[in-house]
Parts: C-alpha cells; structure tokens; sequence
C-alpha cells in the first residue's frame, strides 16, 4: 500500500515515525508499506536465513538478518533477508550490534508476496546494488524461480531444479539448489 502524505516527507521525518506492522519502506518521498507475509514467504524467509547463518556465522564471515531496516541513498528499505559482511556489520561501542544500519546490504534478498509489485521490490535490489551491494536474489515462490542481481551483468534467471543458486563471493561455502530452496515448501 503506498501513502503519499498530504505534505511530503523527508527521509528523516520518515524515519522519526511509529515502525508499522508489515514494515513501510521510503521511497522517493512515498510511503509503501510492505504487504503481510503469507505462507510460502514466511516459510521461505525462516528456513533460508539460518540455512545462510549456519554456514557463515561460525567463521564470522557474515550474518543474514530478517526484516531489518536498511537506510541508504535516500531510501530507507526492509529486505526480507539481508546478509551483511561481518565487518561490515554496525556496532555499538561494547561489541554489540548497533540498531541503526545505514549502507546497503552485501547480500539482499527478497521474495515475492501475492499482489506483491515485482517491479518496485526489482528497484529496491537494483537500488542496493547501486548503493554497493554485491548480489541480489528476488525469490518467485508462485514460479518457483530465483531471480538474481549483480553489478553491471544482465539478470539471470534460475527454475531449473537441480541448478546450484550463485552466491556472493563471501558465501560461497552455501551450498542451494532450486529445487533445494523450494522443497522447503513440501515440509
């Protein structure tokens, strides 16, 4: 649902407002509130990201977060997953991870709802990856596809089964194949 406020507003007044259940994102000056997760994404989003954390985690190489706030380039977004380089994580001066993250993901990942514009989820992973992201993932439950981004390359598409899904650089000790990603839905 997009919110266009009688007065537009500034990233920062966006920023200062009550957090929404789904998230809003900001967007060029629009308010769009991100539609109720169902079933599939839900699965997806909750199998993925420890699947991801379980391989990089250990080695603090990265971490994957659900639903986290992202503030970068004049937008403020909520990938459904995004993995973040270790050191490139946000902390608080006793170690802890901090609550504000203001850069791009390394790793942006999102899965497509029902009645849930592709379109403007492809804009937010082309706007990370302009921002420094290193690879995008859009995932279409419905088609059982995996759509993936990358800097300066045309988008690759990946349905068949046993294809391995391509991981960023840092990651590539994940190991997933599309019908590995999608058979989560059997369970």
């Amino acid at each position: 649902m997009v919110q266009t406020p009688a007065k537009p507003l500034t990233l920062d007044e966006f920023l200062q407002l009550p957090e929404t259940k789904p998230a809003s994102e900001y967007m060029n000056g629009q308010i769009i509130q991100k539609p109720m997760p169902q079933g599939e994404h839900s699965i997806l989003q909750t199998e993925l990201a420890p699947a991801i954390n379980l391989v990089v985690k250990p080695h603090q190489i990265a971490r994957a977060f659900t639903e986290l706030r992202c503030t970068f380039g004049g937008r403020s977004i909520v990938p459904d997953i995004a993995v973040f380089v270790w050191d490139r994580i946000p902390r608080k001066e006793n170690g802890g991870v901090a609550n504000n993250f203001l850069s791009a993901p390394d790793w942006a990942i999102e899965i497509l709802s029902p009645d849930q514009s592709q379109t403007k989820v492809t804009k937010n992973l082309l706007h990370c990856l302009k921002y420094g992201t290193q690879m995008g993932w859009l995932i279409d439950p419905t088609e059982q596809s995996v759509f993936v981004y990358l800097p300066d390359q045309p988008t690759a598409v990946y349905d068949e089964p046993a294809t391995p899904l391509p991981v960023p650089e840092f990651a590539n000790a994940f190991h997933l194949t599309v019908e590995g990603l999608f058979s989560w839905l059997l369970v």
